[in-house]
C-alpha cells in the first residue's frame, strides 16, 4: 500500500492519470455524440421515405379519388415491411390497415405525429408487446384520416448496436490505457528508486558512481546525463582538491624548512650587516617562490571553477602570440636560445586574453627551462589551423617527454626532474590543461623530432575548438 502511494505521487503517474481521465471524458463525449448522431441521421432518413410515400398517397387520391386510394392502402397494407398503413374513420376508428392500435389521441392532429409513438400489430402474440414508430397523418375531404408511418425497431437496433459497440471499443482502450498507465507509472517509479539509490551512495561520498541509464534517450536519460557530467566534475574537482592539499603537504614543506633554517642560521650566528642582508634576500627569494606557487594555485582553482568563463570575448590569438613572443626573446637569448614565431596574421578565437597569454607563457618558459642549447637550439612557436581547430604550439629540441609520461606532467607539483635542479613549482602545465578545460579545448604533447633517440623534443599544442558560425 506504502509503494501503491508513493506511484501515485510520482510525476509520470500523476500525469498519465490527467491524460486517462481525459480521454475518458473524450470517450464519453464520443459515444453520445456518435449515437445521437445516428439517431437523427435515422430518424432524417425515416422522415424523408414517409414524407416521399406521402406525397405518392396524395397524387394517388387527387387522381384516382377515395375508392382507389383505399384499394392501393389495402394492397400496400397486405406487403410485409416496416411501412405503417391505417384507415381510420373521422372519429378515430380504426377501418382498415396493417395496425392493431394505436396510441391514444395519435390521429387528432394532421401533420407528423412529432415523437415516436407505440403501436400494436395483428400479428403480435402479446398484448403488452408494443413497437415504436414515426409516421404522417392525412384528413381527407370526407372525414377520413390515413395514417403512413414507419417501424423503428431497426433503426432503433443499430442506434444500440453502435452505442454499445464505441462502449465496448473504447472500454477496451480504456483498461489498454489503465494497464499502460500502471506499466509507465511502476517502470518510472523503478527508475527512480535506481537513481534514489544511487545518489545515496554518492551522498555517502562515493562520487565514483553514477545514475543509471537506460539508453532510450528520454527525459530521465537526458537528466542522468547532466548530473553525471556535473558528478565527474566534482569527483574531478576533489580529486584535484586532495592532490593538492598531498602536494601541498610535500612539496611545500621542503622550501618551507629551508626559510626557517635560513632565519634561524641567521639568527643564531654572529654576522655583520651584509651577512644579514643576504640572509634576508636568500628569505626573500624563498618567500617569492612561495608567492609564485600559491598564486599558480590559485589561478588553477580559479580556473577550473569556471569563474573566469563571464570574461570571454574575441581574442586576436595572432597578436596575443607575437606579444607573447616579443616578451620571452631577451629571456631566450640569455640562455643562447634563439626564439621564432610562425604565426599568420589576423587569427581570432574566442576565450579569455589573460588567460591564454598566461598558459602561452608557461609554455614557452618550459621550452627555455628544458632546451639544452646544444645542437639546436630553437624554439618555434607556431599557430595553424587544422581541421577548423585553431592549433597553437611551442616547440623545441631539448630532452622531450617519454609517452608513458605524458599523463603524469600535466598533474600539478610533478616534475620529471627528480632533483630538482631546474627552476620551478610543476603546476606550468597544470595550468595550460585548466585553461584549455575552460576553452573547450585541449593540450596535446607529442615529440618535436619523432622517433630520435637523444634530443627529440617536445612540442605542446593548445588546441581550439573551430568557432560556431
Amino acid at each position: 500500500m506504502n509503494r501503491l502511494s508513493v506511484l501515485f505521487r510520482t510525476t509520470a503517474v500523476r500525469l498519465s492519470a490527467l491524460y486517462l481521465l481525459l480521454f475518458s471524458l473524450c470517450a464519453a463525449f464520443l459515444v453520445f455524440y456518435v449515437t445521437a448522431m445516428s439517431q437523427r441521421l435515422l430518424e432524417q432518413q425515416t422522415k424523408d421515405a414517409v414524407t416521399a410515400e406521402v406525397s405518392q398517397i396524395e397524387q394517388i387520391y387527387s387522381r384516382a379519388g377515395v375508392n382507389g386510394l383505399l384499394r392501393t392502402l389495402e394492397r400496400r397494407a397486405r406487403q410485409p415491411g416496416a411501412n405503417l398503413y391505417v384507415i381510420a374513420g373521422p372519429t378515430g376508428e380504426i377501418l382498415a390497415g396493417n395496425v392493431a392500435s394505436l396510441q391514444p389521441g395519435l390521429l387528432d392532429r394532421e401533420g407528423w405525429t412529432g415523437e415516436a409513438f407505440r403501436y400494436q400489430r395483428y400479428t403480435d402474440e402479446s398484448r403488452t408487446e408494443a413497437h415504436v414508430a414515426l409516421a404522417h397523418v392525412l384528413v381527407l375531404d370526407n372525414g377520413l384520416r390515413i395514417l403512413v408511418g414507419r417501424d423503428l425497431q431497426e433503426p432503433e437496433k443499430f442506434r444500440v448496436l453502435v452505442r454499445q459497440a464505441l462502449v465496448v471499443a473504447l472500454g477496451i482502450m480504456g483498461i489498454g490505457a489503465l494497464i499502460i498507465w500502471f506499466a509507465i507509472g511502476r517502470n518510472a517509479l523503478k527508475r527512480i528508486d535506481r537513481m534514489s539509490d544511487a545518489s545515496t551512495r554518492i551522498m555517502a561520498g562515493d562520487l565514483s558512481q553514477r545514475l543509471p541509464m537506460s539508453g532510450s534517450g528520454d527525459e530521465f536519460d537526458r537528466l542522468s546525463e547532466s548530473l553525471n557530467a556535473m558528478l565527474g566534475r566534482i569527483e574531478k574537482l576533489n580529486e584535484g582538491l586532495r592532490q593538492v592539499s598531498d602536494n601541498i603537504a610535500h612539496d611545500l614543506k621542503t622550501p618551507l624548512t629551508r626559510l626557517r633554517n635560513k632565519a634561524e642560521a641567521a639568527l643564531a650566528h654572529k654576522a655583520t650587516n651584509s651577512g644579514y642582508r643576504a640572509s634576508l634576500e636568500e628569505i626573500i627569494g624563498e618567500s617569492d617562490q612561495l608567492i609564485r606557487t600559491f598564486n599558480a594555485l590559485l589561478m588553477i582553482s580559479r580556473v577550473e571553477a569556471g569563474a573566469a568563463a563571464a570574461e570571454m570575448s574575441d581574442v586576436n590569438l595572432s597578436q596575443s602570440v607575437a606579444d607573447c613572443v616579443e616578451l620571452y626573446e631577451p629571456v631566450a637569448d640569455e640562455q643562447a636560445l634563439k626564439l621564432e614565431a610562425d604565426v599568420p596574421a589576423d587569427i581570432h578565437v574566442s576565450g579569455n586574453r589573460e588567460l591564454i597569454g598566461q598558459a602561452l607563457g608557461n609554455l614557452i618558459d618550459n621550452a627555455i627551462k628544458y632546451s639544452d642549447g646544444g645542437a639546436n637550439p630553437l624554439i618555434t612557436v607556431s599557430l595553424a589551423i587544422r581541421d577548423g581547430a585553431m592549433v597553437l604550439s611551442v616547440a623545441d629540441h631539448g630532452p622531450g617527454v617519454p609517452a608513458n609520461r605524458r599523463e603524469d606532467v600535466v598533474e600539478r607539483f610533478v616534475r620529471l626532474d627528480e632533483s630538482r635542479s631546474k627552476p620551478g613549482t610543476g603546476l606550468g602545465l597544470s595550468l595550460v590543461e585548466a585553461v584549455m578545460e575552460m576553452h573547450q579545448g585541449a593540450l596535446e604533447l607529442s615529440d618535436t623530432v619523432p622517433g630520435a633517440e637523444n634530443n627529440r623534443g617536445l612540442t605542446a599544442s593548445m588546441v581550439f575548438p573551430a568557432r560556431s558560425g
